[in-house]
């Protein structure tokens, strides 16, 4: 069955890229954590939990990143390549999950998770950062995760509950495009001549419709 493992939330830290302060070092919560639409990527509280923290607010939460979620499942094949341990939230991840294979979620798809109420979205993948590559200190690491394309997802709250290690996780909606983060996440990294396919994902956030519209018509991108 498909569930949360853990639910992981962070405290702001030095960000090891320099800079301002980062959330990526989060852990599991011993309890459960509140979820809720945090509004607007600059001008909300940041992330969908409570209790967790958002750094840079310019590029990190929002509505349409208000949950991420990365496979146990994946990380543990991530721990074999790499030869160490990979912790549940090390990725920085909210939810690290079992059972349920996010590359192949299709954007728009939605879960109930638990029986909290909780509600969410399908909306992208996670597209790294330097401050992912500073925190794990891997030689080449943004290559060598974007080669891999092995993204996790960030989820929109559809409706507001609560998530607890243990809850299943239930796909009650799957769009009928074919639109996944897999593929979402090869248009905007290594194969931008699919960036016009993935309009067919109508719960794309807008700024990745926009800049698959340019390709549409023909303008770089």
């Amino acid at each position: 069955m498909s569930h949360v493992l853990t639910v992981n939330i962070a405290q702001l830290r030095d960000n090891p890229a320099g800079g301002l302060a980062t959330g990526i070092d989060k852990r599991p919560a011993g309890a459960a954590v509140a979820v809720r639409a945090p509004g607007p990527m600059q001008t909300g509280v940041g992330s969908g939990l409570v209790g967790d923290a958002i750094g840079d607010h310019r590029v990190h939460g929002g509505d349409d990143q208000a949950v991420y979620a990365y496979a146990r499942e994946d990380l543990d094949r991530w721990a074999a390549t790499l030869g160490r341990e990979i912790g549940n939230g090390v990725f920085g991840e909210n939810l690290t999950t079992a059972g349920i294979d996010l590359t192949d979620a299709l954007i728009g798809e939605q879960w109930l998770v638990g029986t909290g109420g909780l509600r969410l979205e399908v909306s992208r993948p996670r597209i790294p950062c330097r401050t992912f590559a500073a925190w794990l200190d891997i030689a080449g690491w943004l290559k060598t995760f974007t080669a891999a394309a092995v993204p996790g997802t960030y989820l929109r709250v559809i409706e507001a509950g609560s998530v607890r290690a243990g809850d299943g996780i239930d796909v009650v909606y799957r769009p009928s495009h074919s639109v996944t983060v897999g593929m979402v996440f090869r248009a905007l990294t290594l194969e931008p001549a699919l960036l016009p396919e993935i309009l067919a994902a109508d719960a794309l956030p807008a700024a990745l419709k926009e800049r698959a519209v340019r390709r549409d018509g023909t303008a770089s991108n």
